[in-house]
């Protein structure tokens, strides 16, 4: 699986990327500071950095001009500038794409999952979940049920991957809408058991289920294999 080094400044927002991404099935390195971030650059060989813009010693520009002075990695700015300035900035000294806050999960994963198949960096490392007779391939987002594909939503998919990697787990409804819709979303919580009841629906003839935990959330039950 891709490893990916975050880098920013708040340990909330590094804390609250990293269970995105863990959550997706990366793994993920964290740092504070573009000095840290280049130090573990070179220890552990990441295959993507997430780099903010706005921090104090260096700014995301700087580290990642210094970055691009010996390494080819890809680079994502995750920011909370969105003027176009900035984002010109960032491509002209080799950032690979430019993510603007507040951001939805499911937007973020797929945009990382397009920069690292543009270098490669997927190929033989593909993750599969197998429940009984469904299969999801979580890197080209496709779901299958006896080898018919299974036609989902991005939120459908993502709270499928989230509740299947964990099988037996309980989720409240308010981790499964801060997980897939992220901190900035404001709706409510019935948007959960919305998706939750189609998802039921399109996996009908799967064996495995999602069962309701009443009055804490849901939890998905199978046979894994």
């Amino acid at each position: 699986m891709p490893h990916l080094l975050l880098v920013d400044d708040e340990q909330d927002m590094l804390d609250l990327v990293a269970m995105y991404m863990e959550n997706a099935g990366y793994t993920v390195s964290l740092a504070l500071s573009g000095d840290e971030a280049e130090k573990q650059l070179k220890e552990v060989q990441p295959d993507l950095i997430l780099l903010d813009i706005m921090m104090p010693d260096r700014d995301g520009f700087a580290v990642c001009e210094s970055i691009r002075s010996y390494s080819d990695i890809p680079i994502i700015f995750l920011t909370a500038r969105g003027e176009e300035w900035d984002k010109v900035r960032a491509f002209s000294i080799g950032g690979d794409d430019y993510i603007v806050k507040p951001f939805s999960p499911g937007e973020m994963t797929a945009r990382i999952q397009a920069v690292l198949r543009r270098f490669g960096k997927t190929d033989g490392d593909r993750e599969s979940i197998r429940c009984q007779t469904m299969s999801i391939d979580v890197h080209s987002r496709t779901v299958k049920i006896n080898g018919a594909t299974v036609q989902l939503t991005m939120k459908e998919f993502d709270l499928l991957v989230l509740l299947a990697k964990n099988r037996g787990r309980i989720f409240s409804r308010e981790e499964l809408l801060e997980t897939v819709w992220g901190t900035e979303y404001s709706g409510g919580t019935r948007t959960v058991d919305t998706h939750i009841k189609t998802l039921r629906m399109k996996l009908k003839h799967e064996g495995s289920s999602i069962e309701t935990v009443w009055g804490i959330g849901y939890k998905y039950v199978d046979g894994a294999v």
